[in-house]
């Protein structure tokens, strides 16, 4: 499904959740309280620290906050950690930042791995009590005996050892007595199950790889599917809600907790996800993108990170915004880009100060101003925000315009700038060319232009008008500055994957632009994050991480409109 239009969205920042926007995870909550299923709520946020988070996981991390906080619950932060091969700290550390900059606070910080005794204990349980049996069979051979969705699997011929030996089995399995893929635990439960989830999943395997949190303690690891529920029982987790894929594990994450024998029993709720047109999601896709080195790191402003959001410039207001606003859906949908571009601009309208900045400088020297004044303008920070005050801008006789203000052929309806034609440059004057200086190529360089001193900006002029205005810098006090443009990595909004084909196949070779150009003076000591409305360019966000003393690059976050309606 394409979220190409939605009515009536109210697109101001809400507090922890509008109360009026209902959905069938908060419907059941509210049905939950008010049977007495629950007497309190308690939800949870469980990245796995692999990668770092993208704007799937803002929705998960907005929806769990935001119900927690409606109904006085607690939401906790939780690393699922149980594949120490794939995990690193500097995950972990990243997606931390993340949900302080998304705006919020977690009531409990955990790790699955704060729980391996524990989920050891119940792995022994469920062996004890002939629901567990370690297996031989390689991964391959695992697979061949599960079946499909229409044919059955066939038992292990390992499923029938014995409640002892399995035990000693699995004890030697921790005390480091094979090697990986050797031996793994199963659940038994039953191989001809129409849920294929159901036919003996394996809940332990062996792994001699040392864990970012426990180190060297362990060289057996949970799967995944048997430490969720674990995890969320201990917890007390209320409402465990997880992306649609985990329906088909539902039923086993009931048996867990249930032939565990865990005191709170957490009820599993699935959502749609979310996908961005123009982008790809996938956690392993997104780090091929960047150990291939076709984007600048997770944080690359093109990527969908929230990490690499941050740096292009969006603000936690606006991401926070578009994810309540989609809803919760059941099913995965798909979702315009522009719809994400849309709520930046509507944050930063009202926040951004406007600015002018020159991306393709062409010189133009006012012939008849005098040749050593400079004129400080009055100009506004914020005409839609007029309590941002006014800011003073120099003027000389020589200035930088856009190239692209300028043709010396136009076609019909040009307004800018043309020999002979006049316009009028914001907050200044008007001007007239009178003549074009080209180089030995026959480029232009500069332009010879004349100003009409009564027509300052503000002066209430009406002797005649112009239907162009353009922007300018001073050339003399200008700032030089980087721009970084910015267009969708991927070339197709959806991708489909072509015979002998990759995703990386889509990736636009032209997502990025760098060009050297020039800002207003007062410019000069503006800091990573600041951000700021270039006339007619769109808005900018100083960039953190190339930013250094002596050389400001921007990011463009968005331009200034789009053909998208919502």
């Amino acid at each position: 499904m394409l979220y190409s239009s939605i009515i009536g969205l109210d697109t101001k920042e809400v507090g922890a959740v509008d109360n009026n926007t209902s959905n069938f995870i908060r419907n059941i909550v509210i049905d939950d309280l008010k049977t007495g299923k629950r007497d309190h709520v308690i939800t949870r946020f469980p990245p796995e620290p692999n990668g770092y988070l993208h704007i799937g996981h803002a929705k998960s991390i907005v929806l769990n906050f935001d119900l927690a906080d409606e109904f006085n619950g607690k939401t906790n932060l939780r690393f699922d950690d149980t594949n120490p091969v794939k995990e690193d700290i500097e995950f972990v550390n990243a997606i931390k930042e993340d949900v302080k900059w998304l705006g919020y606070d977690w009531d409990g910080l955990f790790f699955a791995s704060d729980y391996f005794d524990v989920m050891y204990d119940r792995a022994v349980l469920l062996i004890k009590k002939g629901l567990a049996y370690v297996d031989d069979l390689s991964p391959d051979e695992i697979r061949e005996y599960r079946g499909t969705l229409t044919q059955p699997g066939k038992d292990s011929p390992y499923r029938t050892r014995t409640i002892e030996e399995n035990l000693e089995l699995f004890e030697n399995m921790r005390d480091g007595k094979y090697g990986n893929g050797e031996k793994v635990l199963r659940a038994k439960i039953d191989m001809a199950s129409p849920n294929i989830n159901l036919r003996d999943p394996v809940i332990y395997r062996i792994s001699h790889a040392t864990h970012h949190n426990t180190g060297d303690k362990w060289c057996i690891y949970p799967m995944y599917a048997f430490a969720h529920p674990l995890e969320d029982a201990i917890e007390g987790v209320t409402h465990s809600i997880c992306t649609i894929e985990f329906e088909d594990q539902r039923p086993f994450y009931n048996w867990v907790v249930e032939n565990c024998e865990m005191e709170s029993t957490p009820q599993q709720i699935e959502f749609g996800r979310i996908n961005l047109t123009n982008t790809v999601m996938s956690k392993r896709k997104l780090k091929q993108l960047v150990e291939e080195g076709y984007v600048d790191g997770w944080d690359d402003p093109r990527m969908p990170t929230i990490s690499g959001l941050r740096r292009k410039g969006y603000t936690p207001e606006a991401i926070r915004t578009f994810c309540r606003e989609l809803g919760v859906a059941k099913n995965n949908g798909t979702v315009d880009t522009q719809m994400l571009e849309h709520f930046v601009r509507e944050d930063l309208k009202l926040k951004a100060p406007r600015t002018m900045g020159v991306i393709n400088p062409l010189k133009v020297v006012i012939t008849n101003y005098p040749e050593d004044q400079v004129e400080m303008l009055d100009a506004e920070i914020n005409p839609e925000n007029p309590e941002m005050g006014i800011r003073q801008i120099p003027f000389s006789r020589e200035i930088y315009i856009e190239q692209d203000d300028f043709m010396e052929d136009p076609p019909k309806k040009y307004f800018r700038l043309f020999p002979g034609n006049e316009v009028r440059l914001k907050h200044a004057y008007f001007i007239k060319c009178e003549d074009v200086i080209k180089d030995d190529n026959g480029n232009v360089v500069e332009l010879h232009c004349t100003y009409d001193p009564e027509t300052k900006s503000g002066t209430g002029f009406t002797g005649r008008k112009v239907k162009g205005t353009i922007h300018w810098v001073d050339a003399k006090n200008a700032i030089p500055a980087e721009f970084r443009l910015y267009e969708p990595l991927i070339l197709d909004e959806e991708i489909e994957e072509e015979e002998g084909k990759t995703f990386l196949d889509h990736v636009n070779p032209n997502s990025l632009e760098i060009v050297k150009g020039f800002v207003e003076p007062n410019m000069k000591d503006v800091k990573p994050h600041d951000k700021f409305q270039f006339f007619r360019h769109g808005y900018f966000n100083v960039d953190p991480k190339h930013t250094s003393e002596g050389n400001i690059v921007f990011n463009r976050i968005v331009s200034l409109k789009s053909s998208f309606k919502l």
